[in-house]
């Protein structure tokens, strides 16, 4: 028996004692509407109540019934390697490493800028053991992000790749041509090599190069990474690492 229906219980005892006790006619009759009124009130929420804990049931049945999550279509196949060529991108750490990261970034991409660290983080940890590529990838919706791209490529011309690439995240929300002019002055590079290098066709095209090959190995957005063609499922330290040694493990045996 419920709470709920032993109150309904209880209100008809009390309505029956008042009744029988030596009481005015008026008082008696008001007490009586009061109880039924009362009475009315506990059944109504006794039914709802009742409606409640089937439907909380009905609802278990569906969860416990229902098939496992599936991983999102676009999902990347941690298992799947990728064709990722090093060509002519920006590098650092050996060329003979046995793990190649490439990653393709914007410059004006906010995670971006945080995977930052991450890779800093990962050439410290494996000095001898990784080489690190990057190729860009400017998304249409990012203003800066082109001209970003070839600031970097320009600074490349004169050895500062990576000086710039620093640099460009670091003032990531301050990009424009005369923060480009500003930082190569910084870097102590030769400002008019460096003007005419950035307008020059072949800067263009250089990262319009490493677009199309994003096309062919299923980026979809940045920052997108590949450990040794392989494209992780996450974005971590530790995630990274265990790959890493996975490869140097597998190199070591083959």
């Amino acid at each position: 028996m419920t709470k709920s229906t032993r109150a309904v219980l209880s209100l008809a005892a009390f309505s029956a004692l008042a009744l029988s006790a030596c009481t005015d006619p008026q008082q008696v009759s008001d007490i009586k509407a009061a109880v039924d009124r009362m009475e009315a009130q506990q059944k109504d929420v006794v039914t709802k109540l009742d409606d409640l804990a089937k439907s909380q049931k009905e609802l278990a049945t569906k969860v416990a019934s229902a098939p496992a999550a599936r991983p999102a279509a676009d999902a990347p196949d941690p298992n799947k390697r990728w064709d990722v060529t090093v060509g002519n991108s920006a590098t650092t750490g050996p060329k003979d490493a046995a793990v190649t990261i490439v990653e393709f970034s914007d410059f004006q991409c906010p995670f971006c800028s945080q995977a930052k660290d991450l890779v800093h983080q990962i050439l410290q940890a494996y000095p001898n053991d990784v080489q690190f590529v990057f190729k860009n990838y400017p998304l249409p919706f990012h203003p800066n992000a082109m001209p970003a791209a070839k600031a970097a490529v320009a600074a490349g011309k004169q050895g500062k790749f990576w000086e710039m690439h620093d640099k460009l995240f670091e003032n990531q929300r301050a990009l424009s041509d005369d923060k480009y002019q500003e930082i190569a002055k910084q870097l102590g590079l030769d400002l008019e090599k460096f003007k005419t290098d950035l307008a020059a066709p072949e800067t263009a095209s250089a990262v319009t190069d490493e677009m199309k090959q994003a096309g062919t190995v299923g980026v979809r957005g940045t920052p997108t990474f590949y450990i040794n063609g392989k494209q992780p499922a996450g974005r971590s330290f530790e995630l990274y690492k265990s790959i890493i040694d996975e490869e140097i493990k597998a190199k070591k045996k083959s």
